[in-house]
């Protein structure tokens, strides 16, 4: 019998702590490969953390509410393999290892530190002050700190993988059915996987590798468009910090959606330099096919509402200014035009604004459109978006209208080239064939960064956004 540890693994997002919000295990309970055991709250979504391995839970290190960094164990588990070695011994003591060869067969193979996307943590550069109160945390539930153990394990390097094919052309790839769920779970194409497994079979570290690939490259554009990341913490996490209340104040910790919402916004903010433009238009046309829509038989069933048509009108538009589309790369110096649309929504959640994108928004019908838009807001309200639907975003939509707002000045989403606020569309006074008439009018508003959009080509993007959606048959003859 031997006890392995599994960390709070790293999702991909560059995020260095999550709060574990409920636990689905206890001590002593039977868990088995794949099986969730925890749900915890990242910086932008709730993510249920599946642990690799079988065995009987033997303790839970920290309790609900509690903050931990990405790399501390969380919970440990007894295994029956008897061959296996616990990872802190192989990943703490490389030269007693090494020492201790030449009297075995063979060394022991090195434990892969669990993650949901990529092949481990990165070992920390810096350090940040230990947490008050974390031994005690610790304490608490039965265990040590895990940064006090006098041998902290270091981050296992990647492994290196053999020179595999990749899939054969048409053929559909062999995984099985866990495997298949975390693919999609990452948004990775199974057929572009290189199989390690026996018989040419992909396995869960073939799409843990194809994911680390996937987000790698982002890495240097994306470092100039959001502040840096905070270091990982060698100390155990606090336990969840509570609000202050006082007669006069109230005092909130700062974290989750929000902390890092604030971080991407202010690096925005003074990377990206923004030009708002606006523009106030007549949409009775626009709103007149709305009501024509919902009594269509072909769209039983479907969500149709103005926004529906003004992503439609913004996907007309880039295709007829298709320079907007790009983003800006500072390490290599170059403007990335991109030849696909990956639409954002901002969505207001009970963990606060996260920004999820419909991916290749420009290739659906309006239907297909209608189903993407609200399968996504759907599943941003109830924190279940993934990591890789707020990935490689493109342009941005943000409904301020739902609030009575008839204008605002967005700031960019970190990495995009521009994004769009929707005001409320109202009952006005406007003139309509040489007559004053009351008409349904509504503002846009259009931040753009200014390196990649100079001013005609941003007037001339929401000009024809307006355009559209003031003359809606434009969709079919402009598209």
């Amino acid at each position: 019998m031997t006890i392995r540890e599994f960390k709070m693994p790293d999702v991909g997002e560059g995020l260095t702590e999550a709060e574990i919000l409920k636990w689905y295990v206890q001590p002593g309970d039977t868990v088995t490969d794949g099986q969730v055991v925890c749900e915890v709250e990242t910086a932008k979504a709730a993510v249920e953390l599946p642990i690799p391995f079988d065995g009987v839970v033997h303790a839970l290190l920290f309790e609900e509410g509690t903050t931990v960094d990405v790399g501390q164990v969380i919970i440990s588990v007894q295994t029956g393999d008897a061959g296996a070695e616990a990872p802190a011994v192989v990943e703490a003591a490389p030269a007693v290892a090494a020492a201790a060869a030449p009297a075995e067969a063979e060394p022991a193979p090195e434990v892969r530190q669990p993650v949901l996307v990529g092949y481990g943590v990165s070992t920390a550069s810096t350090k940040r002050r230990p947490r008050k109160a974390a031994a005690d945390t610790a304490a608490q539930n039965g265990s040590a700190a895990p940064a006090a153990a006098p041998a902290a394990p270091a981050a296992p390097a990647a492994p290196v993988l053999p020179a595999v094919p990749a899939q054969p052309a048409g053929e559909r790839p062999l995984a099985k059915p866990p495997v298949r769920k975390l693919a999609k779970d990452l948004g990775i194409d199974l057929a572009s996987v290189v199989p390690t497994g026996d018989g040419g079979v992909v396995t869960r570290e073939d799409v843990h590798a194809a994911a680390a690939a996937a987000i790698t490259p982002q890495a240097g554009p994306a470092a100039v468009q959001a502040p840096a990341a905070v270091p990982v913490a060698a100390a155990a996490a606090v336990p969840a910090q509570v609000v202050e209340t006082s007669a006069r104040e109230t005092r909130i910790p700062v974290k989750g959606v929000r902390k890092v919402t604030a971080q991407a916004m202010v690096g925005s903010a003074f990377t990206a330099p923004h030009v708002t433009e606006f523009i106030t238009f007549d949409v009775t046309r626009t709103m007149k096919l709305v009501q024509e829509l919902k009594a269509d038989p072909d769209l039983a069933g479907l969500r149709i509402n103005p926004l529906l048509l003004i992503a439609k009108a913004v996907l007309v538009a880039v295709r007829r200014n298709p320079d907007v589309n790009a983003s800006w790369d500072e390490a290599a110096q170059e403007i990335v035009l991109k030849h696909y649309v990956n639409l954002g929504i901002a969505a207001a959640t009970p963990r606060g604004l996260i920004v999820p994108n419909i991916k290749d928004a420009h290739a659906k019908t309006l239907g297909e459109l209608s189903e993407s838009l609200s399968s996504l807001v759907a599943t941003a309200r109830d924190g279940k978006t993934s990591p890789a639907d707020m990935q490689n975003g493109t342009l941005t939509l943000t409904n301020v209208g739902v609030f009575g707002v008839d204008t605002g000045t967005p700031i960019l989403n970190p990495g995009e080239s521009a994004i769009l606020a929707v005001g409320a569309i109202k009952l006005q006074p406007w003139v309509h064939k040489g007559k004053v008439k009351p008409r349904q009018v509504t503002t846009l508003a259009l931040s753009f960064d200014h390196r990649l959009i100079d001013g005609e080509l941003g007037s001339r993007f929401l000009a024809d956004i307006a355009a559209v959606l003031e003359h809606p048959r434009r969709l079919i003859t402009w598209a």
